[in-house]
């Protein structure tokens, strides 16, 4: 097996006198999929600017294989200097790359390479700097959350695109149904220092906890290890005119051990403050309806949400998503039809580009409205540091201005500014854009428990999945439909996730749907061949399932690499193949069962 091509050995890095990474390591070989994960603020966007040269460390070495071609995808791009997105582009393409791909590549991504870098939108430079980084095809892809402000179709057919990828991936990302379907090892950055298992995503969060645990149950051993030790000092030695000396430098550093173990990062602690339960009924929308111009956002919809219903919507950028829920909330006058509003109705929104924030205030400013310092939360008082505790806010934070905080700090800032507001309607646009793996799991925990009615809009299907009771997706021409269900129970029905919206006459072509998620015809039927795959696929599924946990359990021993260098180079090739191979066939049998459900309704 060839020799690494890229290698971070002991890494160290202090930012303002707190040390960041001490002692992190990163080695990608040939064709790796690697997911890089850890809280916010960890370091991991720090630590793959250090991997693409960007950043210097303190100390620690960097080693690329002399002719190794990599590619940074930086979390906020910076196309300046250009004066078209196709100049940008083709810049990053090297001699005897092709040239046309970058063409390729914009086309496919909803772009024309004409538009002025300076006016693009978020997500328009997203996708422009994702043509630049992907169409060298080079040998290493450094992507750190290349899934920001990208929609469903866009997410989609970038997993295609990266699954057929010659190139190693490193990937940072908090979707976490990208990084299941992309990663085949997982890399965690936790207190500065980095550990690695030869699994996917999938299998990180059990690994996390186990390891947590383990390192709980050691620091508790060592602790009542000390107290044995300082008996032993006080008793033990009364009868003796001279310690010893020995013992008395061993309990010194079981001491120091003790007391410099940094603990894991705490969690966050959300608790929605809760206002007195609305009527049964919450909306109800009869036959609404919202164009701009010529163009229909929304045409005779109609939908009842009553109390305790979670409602996602879905679609395409530029569907009308937002502009939907405006109208479902009483912000927005529909153009046609009514929309009535239930009883004693308390709504608590989270709006996605956190306009609720005002840049020159200070965070304790920010949660107490300028007034002291305290936060009325869940119908008790709170003093405003320890409510930003609960938001993984240090005391010191108190006095900093909006404007300073990193975009996973005014996320948190957002969701504790519009938890602690009584509420019996939450109304949430994107709130998963800059949220962590772990806060993502208490906001979704928060959702499951809460009394109340939610209406949420997302790109993240592992967090619809998890958290809505209904889907509303946009078809196209301001057509909008309702699935009971998550995303997933949604695509099976429909036979296909979400489609690209249709570009206006002269404008872009939009990004292609996930390869596989043909929309299943109005008269489709179940040929016999079709119904056999249906029947024995579920057998396929199983059988590949163990067959990979045998594989990954054979690729994770330490010592064979070691022993036996052909024989880890087959299993990880094999398990490989049976990973793809089972993607395949779940993606096969979500078609069929899509068909079988059309064809049982006529």
């Amino acid at each position: 097996m060839p020799p690494p091509l890229l290698t971070l050995q002991d890494i160290h890095l202090t930012f303002g006198g707190t040390p960041l990474l001490e002692g992190a390591e990163l080695s990608i070989s040939e064709r790796e999929r690697v997911c890089l994960v850890g809280r916010n603020g960890s370091g991991k966007s720090t630590l793959l600017k250090i991997a693409a040269g960007g950043v210097e460390a303190d100390r620690g070495a960097r080693f690329a294989q002399p002719g190794a071609t990599i590619r940074y995808l930086a979390q906020e791009p910076d196309l300046t200097g250009f004066d078209s997105v196709l100049d940008y582009v083709e810049a990053g393409l090297a001699p005897g790359d092709d040239p046309y791909r970058a063409r390729s590549l914009l086309d496919e991504l909803g772009l024309t390479g004409d538009e002025e870098p300076a006016r693009l939108s978020g997500g328009e430079a997203r996708r422009a700097a994702l043509a630049r980084v992907l169409a060298p095809q080079p040998d290493i892809l450094l992507l750190d959350e290349p899934t920001n402000h990208l929609d469903l179709p866009a997410i989609e057919w970038l997993e295609s695109e990266l699954a057929g990828l010659r190139s190693a991936l490193v990937l940072i990302s908090h979707d976490r149904r990208f990084l299941t379907r992309l990663s085949r090892a997982t890399v965690w950055l936790d207190r500065g220092i980095t550990r690695r298992i030869e699994r996917g995503f999938a299998d990180f969060e059990a690994w996390r906890d186990q390891t947590l645990e383990e390192e709980e149950r050691d620091q508790h051993k060592l602790g009542r290890r000390i107290v044995a030790e300082e008996h032993w000092m006080r008793y033990g030695v009364t009868a003796r005119r001279k310690r010893n000396m020995r013992r008395v430098g061993q309990l010194a550093d079981l001491r120091k051990t003790f007391r410099e173990h940094r603990g894991a990062l705490g969690s966050v602690k959300m608790a929605v403050s809760e206002a007195e339960l609305s009527g049964k009924l919450v909306v109800e929308a009869d036959r609404i309806a919202k164009s701009f111009g010529e163009t229909p956002i929304v045409r005779d919809f109609s939908i009842r949400i009553q109390r305790g219903d979670r409602i996602g919507l879905v679609g395409p950028n530029g569907a009308g998503k937002t502009t939907l829920l405006k109208m479902l909330t009483g912000e927005l006058v529909p153009d046609e039809g009514t929309v009535t509003l239930g009883a004693n109705l308390q709504m608590a929104t989270l709006d996605q580009r956190r306009d609720a924030l005002d840049p020159a205030k200070s965070v304790r400013d920010t949660l107490t409205g300028g007034r002291g310092d305290a936060v009325f939360v869940g119908g008790q008082t709170r003093h405003v540091i320890g409510y930003m505790k609960d938001f993984l806010f240090a005391p010191e934070q108190a006095g900093t201005p909006v404007s300073r905080l990193s975009g996973g700090e005014r996320g948190r800032l957002t969701l504790a500014v519009a938890l602690a507001r009584p509420s019996n309607l939450l109304v949430l646009d994107e709130p998963t854009n800059d949220l962590d793996l772990e806060t993502l799991d208490l906001l979704e925990e928060m959702i499951d428990d809460y009394p109340g009615t939610v209406l949420l809009v997302s790109h993240d299907r592992d967090f619809l999945d998890r958290t809505v009771t209904a889907v509303v997706v946009a078809e196209g021409e301001g057509r909008w439909n309702a699935y009971a269900g998550g995303y997933t129970d949604m695509v099976a029905r429909r036979g296909a996730g979400v489609a690209a919206k249709a570009a206006a006459k002269g404008g872009t072509k939009p990004p292609r749907a996930r390869a596989g998620a043909a929309v299943v015809p109005a008269k489709a039927r179940l040929s016999f061949k079709d119904k056999h795959a249906l029947e024995t696929l579920p057998v396929r599924i199983s059988a590949l399932e163990s067959e990979i946990e045998k594989l990954a359990k054979t690729v994770a021993d330490p010592g064979l690499y070691a022993r036996d260098r052909a024989g880890f180079d087959k299993a990880s090739a094999a398990l490989a193949k049976a990973q793809a191979e089972l993607a395949q066939a779940e993606d096969e049998w979500l078609r069929l069962e899509g068909l079988r459900e059309q064809a049982d309704a006529r």
